[in-house]
């Protein structure tokens, strides 16, 4: 596996950060006492769109995930399509939300 890519758990605000060039991407979630993350919406600001920041994002948040022990249940069509490229990290998914 590549480097560890360093996003922060912003609990307060329910989402992954990623800081890039002074500016914010993030990936919100709902996270349920049962064990399961819920991925709900990925964001980039228009000025880094391209650079493979969502898909560097994503690598750091399937790195916590798996390190917590979590399943993922990927609500948002990004990580949906992220996955269908990055197949490993298939794994984490929730039982009933493999495809």
């Amino acid at each position: 596996m590549s480097e560890k890519i360093q996003v922060k758990d912003n609990k307060e605000k329910k989402r992954f950060e990623l800081e890039r060039e002074g500016k914010t991407s993030f990936v919100d979630y709902i996270l349920t006492n049962q064990g399961t993350i819920y991925l709900t919406h990925t964001e980039v600001p228009k000025e880094l769109e391209g650079q493979g920041i969502a898909s560097d994002l994503l690598s750091g948040v399937f790195q916590v995930v798996s390190e917590r022990e979590l399943s993922v249940v990927p609500i948002c069509p990004f990580v949906k399509s992220w996955l269908s490229r990055n197949p490993d990290w298939k794994r984490l998914l929730h039982e009933n939300h493999r495809f």
